[in-house]
């Protein structure tokens, strides 16, 4: 089994949180949200990962302290790391084909602005299979249009009038990936494009309308990372679900008369003095809080915290803040004190 993620985009709806940091490289719960989809969709798939193909962005912005986390991450999960380059944002479907080398086989697709839980497996008797969600309000996706056998039968973006409430999140599995590479290069060759761009639905519907059979697979949870008050969201029901699970997520640190309710992510390093952290917090590596409240909030590494009583707010690396205010949006480097 191979996963492509294609994860080229700037994440400008993240800012001022992805202005020095990559969005998939964001940590929610304590681990890149890149880090943990593609972990999560190894577990779930229940499939040895063979090969793990990256799609980023310019080399400027996706330098090579970003190749080395990703190329570390598919290492670590016995698999060949492959980096590519989509340098021209021209769309879903053409991200993948920039993964052209390795499109072959059984494997996954999955976008990396989303984090998922679900257990299921896959038919060995289908050609392939969308990720759905049911959602309350589906003229804000893309949905799946199924038949009367309950397999997909058209995709639909935004529909203003009903077709399903099944929204396709972002994660695709293919038995055999090279069909949709000849898709997809039948409709960049016919210049078939979509507001300039080219579309991975439009290379689904074409398998489809060649007999292919796809089939939707709904996810328990699907969380969103797409702006910082999501993030924030996601971040309080992954703590919730690891917490759940049994996870470990207090890492060695230094506790001076402070209190970690939980569910927390506490990391390696952190210093705590005269404060109450939690619950659902996550505080990055070597960061240090001191007399101060935090509820509901996630905190990157190496930042300092002092006279702090916040709540759903959101703070990148290297900050330093000193100061009054309840609800903030810092990014990296940031510094406010007195």
């Amino acid at each position: 089994m191979k996963i492509i993620v294609p994860m080229a985009g700037r994440g400008s709806r993240l800012r001022p949180h992805t202005l020095t940091t990559p969005k998939p490289l964001i940590a929610v719960a304590g681990m890149p949200i890149v880090e943990r989809l593609v972990r999560d969709i190894a577990a779930i798939v229940k499939q040895p990962i063979t090969d793990i193909g990256f799609v980023l962005g310019d080399p400027a912005f996706f330098g090579d302290e970003v190749v080395e986390h990703l190329t570390k991450l598919a290492k670590d999960l016995n698999a060949a790391p492959h980096i590519f380059r989509q340098n021209t944002p021209l769309g879903t479907g053409h991200a993948i084909m920039c993964a052209e080398p390795i499109l072959s086989g059984p494997a996954v697709v999955a976008y990396a602005d989303t984090l998922i839980r679900a257990d299921f497996n896959l038919d060995p008797e289908v050609d392939a299979a969308i990720w759905v969600k049911q959602v309350d309000n589906p003229q804000a996706y893309g949905v799946v249009q199924l038949n009367d056998n309950g397999d997909v039968k058209g995709m639909v973006e935004k529909p203003q009038q009903f077709v399903s409430d099944m929204a396709a999140i972002g994660v695709y599995y293919f038995k055999e990936i090279g069909q949709l590479k000849a898709e997809l290069q039948n409709v960049i060759n016919e210049n078939l494009t979509r507001g300039g761009e080219y579309q991975i639905n439009d290379g689904i519907l074409r398998m489809i309308q060649n007999g292919k059979r796809f089939v939707p697979s709904k996810v328990a949870e699907w969380m969103d990372c797409g702006n910082p008050e999501i993030t924030i969201q996601t971040n309080q029901k992954m703590l919730q679900f690891l917490h759940d699970e049994g996870e470990v997520l207090v890492a060695t640190h230094t506790n001076h008369n402070s209190t970690i309710i939980p569910p927390c992510f506490i990391g390696k390093g952190v210093k705590l003095t005269n404060s109450t952290v939690g619950p659902y917090v996550s505080l990055g590596a070597d960061t240090r809080v001191e007399n101060s409240t935090i509820e509901n909030s996630i905190v990157q590494s190496n930042t300092v915290l002092t006279n702090a009583h916040i709540k759903n707010s959101m703070i990148g690396s290297h900050v330093l803040y000193d100061g009054h205010f309840t609800t903030l949006s810092l990014g990296d480097f940031s510094k406010l004190t007195s």
